[in-house]
């Protein structure tokens, strides 16, 4: 990919760029999947770069009201996001298929990598390249802070929310959706009793676009099949009903409650309700399942696993496809002779539990988005959450940094290398902003190289 142009060194175009086609549009969702890399905050970034900035298929405007949207949700919300961009310009299976190719590369990826984990052992190899990408990822995870706190935060008052949410996580560690809940109360309010602070904007007016005219831009009328329908609400719960309780009842008639498939659908589908705030915010309850609990996997393996979520495109939460690879297969759920076949299927059933109901909320959510993204009364509490989402993100990133560069906790040894890798790749991407594949893909270089010759 291309590096994108500095746009503070580019005049804004004019003019709005074609409309895009669904094959042409399915080819850059695809591309997504597999560039997709730095958990979320990386992932956005991708997005706010190729379609707001690069592109021009959605406005700045309107990127963040979806975004606002997606934060609420539980479920991983760069994929929700995809979802919701490729629904709005292309229906309910434009919708289907971004979301869908944003998580399909990862699960192939995964399931290669699962099986090459538990079959073959340790690799040297792949060790080093785990060591160069983990202080990349780091640096991405604080260059998506910056770039969406610096459009995000238009005030002071957003300023204090972002700050006092970084200090309810970081030192009271405070649970994230009670974070959530009282960013939305502070909007709410402040919506009300000082409106100019919670516009898109930050209480500026009405914010010139920085980067030209888009396809789906600041006043562009909301499709028809994005117009709210009661019917349409009804019509998609029941779908994502029927498309949960159909392969539920096939494992439960087919194995029993009490295989490992079985309770994999039940527990994942769990999971899948309470991602509020990212993959980082439900690991512990997956690792509390999967280790403690059922014992598909041990703790040793639970911490490889993320590693490799860490280090594959895809959303974070992807561990749960890893998890569920690594129980099929030691638990042998289809006979000691189909170990893979076991695992394969382990690892789809993870993932179709974990991102359904990330789609029926955006497909049946998405058109009350669509009818408020001029209504302050629903805007305001949302521009609070992603005011207060961007001091979640910087503590993601100190997260990432503290297990990067004291990888033996702060009485261990500093690792010197690593803090220059991270620096060298946050350089690349704030200072010369260099794509964020080339940077994870020198980086990884790097980091193999250390460990061939150390």
């Amino acid at each position: 990919m291309a590096v994108p142009e500095r746009a503070d060194l580019v005049a804004p175009a004019s003019t709005a760029p074609a409309p895009i086609g669904l094959r042409e549009a399915l080819r850059f969702w695809l591309r997504l999947g597999f560039i997709s890399f730095g958990g979320p905050a990386g992932q956005i970034s991708i997005m706010h770069q190729e379609l707001v900035e690069r592109r021009r298929w959605i406005s700045e405007r309107r990127f963040l009201h979806a975004l606002n949207y997606c934060m609420v949700l539980p479920g991983p919300e760069a994929q929700q996001l995809a979802t919701y961009i490729g629904w709005l310009m292309h229906r309910t299976w434009g919708g289907i298929a971004a979301g869908g190719l944003f998580v399909l590369p990862s699960l192939l990826i995964l399931i290669g990598l699962s099986w090459l984990y538990v079959a073959l052992g340790d690799a040297p190899l792949v060790g080093g390249l785990f060591y160069g990408v983990k202080p990349a990822v780091t640096a991405i995870v604080v260059q998506a802070a910056h770039r969406i706190g610096s459009r995000a935060l238009k005030g002071r008052l957003l300023w204090t929310i972002a700050a006092l949410a970084f200090m309810a996580i970081f030192v009271f560690d405070v649970p994230f959706p009670f974070i959530v809940a009282l960013a939305a109360l502070i909007g709410a309010i402040g919506g009300r009793y000082a409106p100019d602070a919670f516009k898109s904007g930050g209480g500026h007016g009405v914010a010139e676009p920085s980067f030209g005219p888009a396809i789906i831009d600041d006043h562009t009328p909301t499709p028809l099949h994005a117009v709210f329908r009661w019917s349409r609400l009804a019509k998609v719960a029941m779908v994502g009903g029927v498309l949960w309780l159909i392969p539920m009842a096939l494992l439960t008639v087919g194995f029993g409650w009490n295989h490992a498939l079985t309770q994999m659908g039940w527990f994942f589908t769990k999971a899948a309700l309470l991602t509020f705030g990212g993959a980082y915010a439900v690991l512990p309850y997956v690792n509390q399942g999967a280790v403690d609990h059922y014992h598909w996997i041990t703790p040793s393996q639970m911490i490889d696993g993320l590693g490799l979520g860490e280090t594959t495109p895809g959303p974070l939460i992807m561990v749960v496809a890893f998890v569920g690879f690594v129980g099929g297969y030691v638990k042998a759920a289809f006979g000691p002779d189909r170990q893979f076949l076991a695992g394969a299927a382990a690892a789809t059933l993870a993932t179709w539990f974990t991102f359904l109901p990330s789609f029926v909320f955006i497909l049946a959510g998405g058109p009350l988005v669509e009818t408020t993204h001029n209504d302050l009364k629903f805007t305001a509490p949302l521009t609070a959450i992603t005011a207060a989402v961007v001091g979640v993100i910087l503590n993601l990133a100190l997260f990432f940094g503290y297990h990067v560069l004291w990888p033996g906790g702060f009485g261990a040894r500093f690792d010197l290398i690593s803090a220059l890798i991270a620096l060298a790749a946050a350089v690349a991407l704030l200072r010369w902003k260099a794509n964020v594949i080339h940077v994870i893909a020198g980086c990884a270089a790097v980091g193999l190289l250390v460990r061939l010759t150390s």
